[in-house]
């Protein structure tokens, strides 16, 4: 292998692993706040970039229907329970939004790139929320093992929506830099620098947000401790809700990022899902700067991998949860000895 040859891997790699980060900070962000292994996240990803895909190419998507009935059915159930002002709160979320968005997707500028990536985001991020209020929130306080069982089943169903919505061939999005940037023989693409600095921004963000923000300080505290965010009056649904809203904008956006980078069918978003819990995993799934390592190192262990031997790629990756298991496995005992 030359130098040249590593580098651009390496490239690669990083581009790659940057998205498994923000998979990998979106389970973390689930998983701390409910306890739910969020499986479809990764299938919330192939549904954004075949969403993204279909609106630039002037096609109105199924996943605007899907919102439509999900929103529809949340706002009926809100209006039934609900009394007196109380119900008026059910229209924000429910009736105002989905209608403002299936409007854009309708009657907007749907063939131009940065408006059909903005409205994706629009239209996945929702079902964050409405797949915890219906699959997960009825059977919060769940083991987690039930909860599990539960997420990979509604892979399964978020799946079959893809397929009848999209069928069964691949698209792609149009790239967020065209651009190539020379440095002396090595070629850095530009699509490759937005990943890192859209992974970079954020990271930031959300720092900013647990760190700065009451609904973020929040979700800190439901993270650290539920029951006692439950005895000072942080609402515990409320805060399921949040999260998976976070898990599912974070989807959406890096199934807008890969998509520009690599074609995306409707079954794809799983295995890309499963990296990155594979680095969640190496985080123990609760340490973000772990986690965060551990997305790199999948991205690049990925990347040389292809180039050594594409059939055993994947294999090289998920091989990497054997000695981290049996590292978590002997800290555990050793800490429950101690």
């Amino acid at each position: 292998m030359t130098p040249f040859v590593f580098l651009a891997l390496l490239q690669d790699g990083l581009a790659t692993g940057a998205i498994y980060l923000l998979l990998a900070v979106g389970l973390l962000i689930a998983f701390s706040v409910t306890r739910v292994i969020f499986v479809p996240q990764g299938d919330l990803l192939a549904l954004a970039t075949l969403t993204a895909a279909q609106l630039e190419s002037g096609q109105v998507p199924g996943t605007l229907w899907v919102l439509d009935a999900l929103a529809a059915l949340a706002l009926l159930l809100d209006l039934a329970r609900l009394r007196g002002r109380m119900r008026w709160r059910a229209l924000l979320p429910w009736a105002l939004y989905p209608a403002a968005v299936t409007l854009a997707a309708l009657f907007g500028p749907r063939a131009a790139p940065w408006f059909a990536k903005l409205l994706a985001l629009g239209v996945i991020t929702p079902l964050g929320p409405l797949i915890w209020r219906f699959a997960f929130r009825p059977v919060a306080d769940a083991p987690v093992l039930t909860l599990l069982i539960l997420a990979t089943a509604l892979h399964f169903v978020v799946a079959g929506v893809g397929m009848v919505a999209f069928g069964p061939d691949g698209a792609s999005v149009a790239p967020l830099v065209a651009a190539t940037l020379l440095l002396g023989p090595f070629a850095v693409s530009g699509q490759s620098l937005a990943i890192l600095l859209c992974c970079a921004a954020l990271v930031l963000a959300l720092r900013f947000f647990f760190a700065a923000t009451l609904t973020g300080r929040a979700l800190r505290a439901a993270a650290s401790d539920r029951l006692g965010a439950r005895l000072v009056g942080i609402d515990a649904a409320g805060s399921g809700s949040r999260a998976f809203a976070l898990a599912a904008f974070i989807a959406a956006l890096s199934g807008i990022l890969i998509g520009a980078a690599t074609p995306i069918a409707y079954d794809a978003g799983f295995e890309i899902g499963l990296k990155g819990f594979v680095a969640a995993i190496i985080g123990g799934l609760a340490s973000y700067p772990a986690a965060a390592a551990g997305a790199v190192l999948v991205g690049v262990l990925e990347s040389l991998g292809s180039f050594w031997s594409s059939a055993y790629r994947d294999v090289i990756v998920f091989a990497l949860l054997i000695p981290v298991l049996a590292w978590l496995s002997w800290r555990s005992r050793g800490a429950g000895g101690a």
